[in-house]
């Protein structure tokens, strides 16, 4: 389970056998959501929050902060699925110490 970030509490990964859509987990205290990316010519063009089935979703404060990290570092999460499931290479997780504006 390659972890990303880390952010209130908040663990953002990717599943190791994940599968596309370009997507990211969101997972706090046994609560999960996810985030797809649709991505054209090389610029995420949207993202669409979604549960995880058999899992309860995140709480709305809980979410907020999903979204708000989501939503700040898209491109770079793309370019982390790319390192990771295309080009092989090791994901290396962030803390984030400061709340996102």
């Amino acid at each position: 389970m390659p972890k990303l970030y880390v952010y209130m509490g908040l663990v953002v990964f990717f599943y190791a056998n994940d599968h596309e859509p370009i997507h990211v987990h969101g997972l706090y205290q046994g609560r999960e959501c996810k985030a797809e990316f649709t991505v054209r010519d090389g610029r995420v063009v949207r993202i669409v929050f979604l549960p995880v089935v058999k899992m309860p979703p995140l709480k709305p404060a809980e979410m907020a902060n999903f979204k708000k990290l989501v939503r700040a570092r898209s491109a770079e999460i793309v370019q982390k699925w790319i390192d990771y499931f295309v080009l092989h290479r090791n994901i290396t997780p962030e803390t984030i110490t400061r709340r996102l504006p």
